[in-house]
């Protein structure tokens, strides 16, 4: 992967706690399964509590990480955009400038259905914040 580091972190217009929170959310709501229908006999033990992980319509996680990019100001939305380009190797962090460009000319207002149709989401925005000097590990130090 491009940036080490030795690089100096290029700045971003999300802030650091934005973009980890999606890329939380992104996560458990990858992490979601189409339902089972269970054995109306069996025991939840049973099932190993996967009902946690089923993707039901009243599920909160798919709610919280739309409303976290909607509510994005469109620099945000086009860097968080740009950040998972970079981090699926569209882009490197020399061409940075580039996506930011490319985001910039096709976002839409409907950026969280696009985003939110991207599997593993979250590992490619942390791997575009990788890119461009930004840890994770920094910030959970500080949050968890």
């Amino acid at each position: 992967m491009v940036g080490g580091k030795n690089d100096e972190p290029i700045e971003i217009n999300i802030s650091l706690e934005k973009a980890f929170y999606i890329l939380v959310k992104a996560r458990e709501f990858d992490a979601k399964v189409a339902p089972v229908e269970s054995d109306p006999g069996s025991n939840p033990a049973d099932s190993g509590e996967r009902e946690i992980l089923e993707d039901y319509a009243d599920d909160a996680t798919a709610t919280e990480l739309r409303e976290a990019i909607d509510d994005l100001n469109e620099d945000e939305v086009i860097d968080l955009i740009a950040l998972t380009w970079l981090g699926r190797g569209d882009f490197t962090r020399e061409e940075w400038q580039e996506g930011r460009a490319l985001a910039r000319e096709r976002h839409r207002p409907h950026s969280a259905d696009y985003l939110m149709g991207i599997p593993t989401l979250g590992d490619f925005i942390e791997e575009g914040l990788a890119a461009l000097g930004h840890s994770i590990e920094e910030y959970e130090s500080g949050h968890l």
